[in-house]
């Protein structure tokens, strides 16, 4: 193993990490709600657009720490996009080949940024077939699979050097409730849920931690009966959280609260989102966005006051062709009048009505 390649390459980590070490948190008035401040950590203004940069790098350090990644070690992932896109980024700064086995339904902006920083994609038809396929392609090129479900929870130091957690409380310090009552996050791999719990136990700080959980995953499942052999027919149609299988690096433990959210209601939290920013977000935004909101909508009814942070996890721009492309949501029958008249009346009034029950996930235990 060439010292000199690592330590160059540990060195290239660093100088990114301090370039691109805090991203803006936004505050969102909420009209229905006064005296409940909500906050939006607007993840997708890192290098690579989206939550996942943080992660990506935090398994390079990880990688070639424990000297599993060296001078051209081709790298290869599972991924639903953006951390395939965030991995291509550091994988080309240092020079490795790059490998993103994904869903053939990933959004074609995601698969166009992958080749932008000369990366290859390898599709597979379903997405639980991406574990297996990552495997065997690291195996046939004597690559590293990274793993982002097993390794995000242990890759990140959960007990501050500038993680998302401690970014968080170091910008609401200055704030009239500088800890949140509720923080929500989704959950993918289940490494940001996992560091920001462990950090707020860590640091003693009053807030819950709620994760905004798609309807066919199976984490909420998961949270409630811990079977970890569950597992759903059907992956989450919101890219980047939820899973149809428990992954090793969703820690239930830390995690005060599960909310299930339909799609549609995702969907249309997510454009309700767009037009109070001026700005587009991604389908996980949404998916958290719509949760913040339900607690909101609660802690108004306790006569609560506080704040709540939540994250914007990327951009929408790479959801043009779907989440945002009326055609595509016709196609695939979703239908968000109804979900955009619950967002509204949450945000406007303060009042929680939701349009239908969210349904709880139907997980099947594993063949």
């Amino acid at each position: 193993m060439s010292r000199q390649w690592t330590l160059n390459a540990l060195a290239q980590l660093e100088r990114d990490a301090q370039r691109s070490s805090d991203t803006h948190l936004l505050m969102i008035e909420l009209p229905g709600a006064p005296g409940i401040s909500l906050y939006l950590k607007d993840e997708s203004t890192h290098p690579t657009g989206s939550l996942k940069h943080r992660l990506a790098r935090s398994l390079f350090f990880y990688g070639i720490c424990n000297g599993l990644i060296q001078e051209g070690t081709p790298i290869v992932e599972a991924s639903s996009g953006s951390t395939a896109v965030s991995e291509a980024y550091f994988a080309r700064m240092l020079g490795l080949p790059f490998y993103a086995v994904m869903p053939r339904s990933t959004s074609p902006a995601k698969v166009a940024q992958i080749a932008f920083y000369d990366g290859f994609c390898h599709f597979v038809d379903r997405p639980a077939e991406v574990y297996t396929e990552a495997e065997r392609l690291a195996q046939r090129l004597r690559g590293h699979y990274m793993d982002q479900f097993t390794y995000a929870e242990r890759a990140t130091d959960w007990r501050g050097n500038n993680n998302i957690a401690e970014s968080i409380f170091e910008q609401m310090a200055a704030e009239p409730c500088p800890v949140p009552r509720w923080i929500v996050v989704g959950a993918g791999t289940g490494g940001t849920s996992a560091t920001i719990g462990r950090y707020i136990r860590y640091k003693g700080f009053d807030t819950a931690l709620a994760v905004a959980d798609p309807s066919q995953s199976v984490f909420t499942a998961y949270h409630a009966t811990r079977d970890a052999t569950l597992t759903s027919p059907h992956g989450s149609e919101i890219e980047g959280i939820g899973r149809p299988r428990v992954e090793p690096s969703f820690v239930p433990d830390v995690i005060d609260r599960m909310i299930t959210v339909p799609t549609a209601e995702s969907l249309a939290a997510m454009r309700y989102l767009s037009q109070v920013l001026g700005r587009r977000y991604g389908g996980s935004t949404g998916t958290n966005f719509y949760g913040a909101l339900q607690l909101a909508c609660e802690m108004r009814a306790r006569g609560e006051q506080g704040s709540i942070v939540t994250l914007a996890c990327d951009g929408g721009e790479r959801y043009l062709s779907s989440y945002y492309n009326d055609d595509w949501l016709q196609t695939q029958g979703h239908h968000l009048d109804a979900a955009l008249a619950t967002v509204d009346t949450a945000f406007r009034e303060g009042h929680w009505k939701p349009a239908a029950q969210a349904k709880a996930p139907e997980p099947a235990l594993a063949a």
